[in-house]
């Protein structure tokens, strides 16, 4: 049986996610004490006690999300003897993959940390508050989706984002692009169309100045080919170079999220079993969906880590 670890991205942020891991084992504590170290502030005082509106903040949530998933990856190695080593492949749905390259050692957590608040910081700058948005079509296949944010663009920026699978593809750009989609998509059908309370239009063109500032601090970071091989989001398929990965993540900024294709590759690749590591049970949902036969177990706290550990 093959396994994959996932982690989760932004949205996943709850207030308290880690603590019962933190306040239960060492190993996990020092991976929140380790980012606090790299940003040299106190990101555990938002993570655990809020309030939740600074946590979602993009430039807090990002390397929140990526220390919540390497504490929790740190304890199921300890505890249940599961380690990256034991996956075939490691993916990341977005900020996702920043952590699923530390838990595979090709940058350190410390690295992850800096490069994911200069991300969270660079993506907010990108485009002024109220100018883009993003929005959900729910019940559109994926081509459907494309087709609607191609009508709906007029001159302006509405790009498919996320390709989540299950019938579910966001789509960035202009606010009044998005708007536009939101319409046509119900008119095409759509079971819900609806915009995201997000704070920036994330992976759609708008994202290029964000680009250039991840291109400038990737290039300045040490990356080292990973102990297993990474499923890349822009290309739904797996790589180890670091060159590559460090292009593919400039990529990643204004590019598509191409998980359902992510997850069909890594089934086609005889992956059963996809642990998602770190907050929420998103991508564990999205896999019952795409992958027919896979089963996803979520890995966040410590009764996770029993349930784990129990399963053998």
């Amino acid at each position: 049986m093959a396994i994959a670890f996932t982690f989760p991205g932004q949205g996943s942020q709850v207030v308290g996610m880690g603590k019962a891991l933190a306040d239960a084992f060492p190993v996990a504590q020092a991976v929140f004490e380790e980012v606090d170290a790299a940003l040299g502030e106190k990101l555990t005082d938002i993570i655990w006690a809020g309030p939740a509106e600074t946590l979602t903040l993009t430039e807090n949530a990002q390397p929140a999300l990526m220390a919540v998933s390497i504490a929790t990856l740190r304890v199921l190695e300890s505890e249940a003897g599961i380690s990256v080593s034991d996956a075939k492949f490691v993916a990341g749905h977005s900020l996702g993959e920043y952590s699923a390259l530390a838990a595979a050692g090709a940058f350190s957590v410390s690295d992850a940390a800096k490069l994911l608040r200069t991300r969270g910081r660079a993506m907010q700058k990108a485009v002024p508050v109220g100018v883009g948005a993003m929005a959900a079509l729910l019940g559109l296949d994926y081509e459907a989706a494309v087709t609607t944010a191609r009508e709906a663009a007029q001159g302006q920026v509405c790009d498919p984002a996320n390709d989540n699978g299950g019938g579910q593809v966001v789509v960035s750009g202009n606010k009044e692009a998005v708007d536009r989609a939101v319409e046509i998509a119900r008119g095409k059908g759509a079971k819900r169309a609806m915009l995201l309370p997000v704070s920036a239009p994330f992976h759609c063109s708008l994202m290029k100045p964000a680009a250039d500032v991840m291109a400038d601090a990737l290039s300045k970071v040490t990356i080292n080919r990973p102990a297993v091989p990474l499923v890349s989001n822009v290309l739904a398929s797996a790589i180890d170079d670091p060159d590559e990965i460090r292009r593919r993540l400039i990529e990643q900024v204004t590019g598509t999220v191409r998980w359902r294709e992510s997850v069909v590759y890594m089934a086609g690749e005889g992956v059963t079993k996809f642990f998602e590591i770190g907050a929420g049970k998103v991508l564990t949902g999205l896999v019952k969906r795409i992958a027919d036969g896979a089963t996803g177990v979520s890995v966040g706290s410590p009764a996770d880590i029993a349930a784990v550990k129990a399963a053998g």
